[in-house]
């Protein structure tokens, strides 16, 4: 962290299919190696899956898996007095959409399927309907923070 300059956010250009930026963040996170073609058609060929498996719109499946994977609050390490506190924190709107793409990516390619855009769009379905593994997780940092609830008095 810098002492003397505040640190100036870069805004992420919309993508240019459906004018989103979330959309556009999401394909960033899905990038190899600066491979941008190969990320975009990952995630618009798992939209054309969510299209046929689910005959819903692809990006109103996505917005809400995006809604109900990303975290209200989680737990940071705190040291007081020499022993180490997990206080349980409220995640920043920036920092929860990037917690949401993490996990959702992370956990699609832990998939069994066999295209990464299969595996992208059974995670997103599963995610829209509140199931699978980054809805999980995300459970399981609520669990930790409600466990932690008694610390919360050493929040900085």
């Amino acid at each position: 962290m810098p002492r003397r300059k505040r640190i100036v956010k870069r805004e992420v250009p919309a993508d240019p299919k459906f004018g989103s930026v979330q959309v556009a963040s999401f394909i960033n996170g899905l990038l190899r190696r600066g491979k941008r073609s190969v990320a975009e058609r990952m995630f618009y060929g798992a939209f054309d899956i969510i299209q046929t498996k689910s005959k819903s719109d692809p990006l109103e499946t996505f917005t809400k898996a995006m809604k109900n994977v990303a975290p209200v609050v989680e737990v940071k390490s705190r040291r007081v007095g020499g022993a180490t506190y997990q206080v349980p924190v409220e995640v920043n709107p920036s920092r929860r959409q990037a917690l949401a793409v993490r996990w959702i990516i992370n956990y699609s390619r832990a998939r069994g399927e066999k295209t990464m855009a299969e595996k992208l769009a059974g995670e997103m379905i599963a995610a829209a309907k509140g199931e699978g593994n980054s809805v999980k997780k995300r459970d399981d940092t609520h669990k930790m923070a409600e466990a932690n609830k008694a610390f919360a008095h050493f929040r900085w």
